[in-house]
């Protein structure tokens, strides 16, 4: 047997609508700020991985050049003359600077 309330019915199917509504509201409101916060620490992570990337490929330049100079001791003359000066017994170095003036720079 169906009984007609009239408008009650009516007002009791939009009441739980919006309830509905409100509900999954909340819930976008409570879980809006951890959404955020994912997708910052999702970006910091992949921040971190371009730079741990980078970091290796330093290492691995690094560890190259050490070995080179562990093993070609063409290397570390050429690295004594450019960076120390060094010269072999006869030879004649010679350097070119810039002239030292008294006028001040201005940066």
């Amino acid at each position: 047997m169906k009984v007609d309330l009239g408008i009650w019915s009516k007002l009791t199917g939009a009441v739980i609508f919006l309830l509905l509504v409100a509900g999954l509201c909340l819930v976008i409101v409570w879980y809006l700020p951890l959404i955020r916060q994912n997708e910052h620490m999702r970006a910091e992570i992949l921040k971190l991985d371009i730079q741990i990337q980078q970091d290796e490929e330093t290492s691995r330049r690094l560890k190259a050049a050490i070995d080179t100079l562990h093993r070609d001791p063409k290397t570390i003359e050429r690295l004594a003359r450019e960076k120390l000066g060094y010269a072999k017994a006869g030879e004649t170095i010679i350097r070119f600077e810039e002239p030292v003036t008294n006028t001040p720079t201005f940066r």
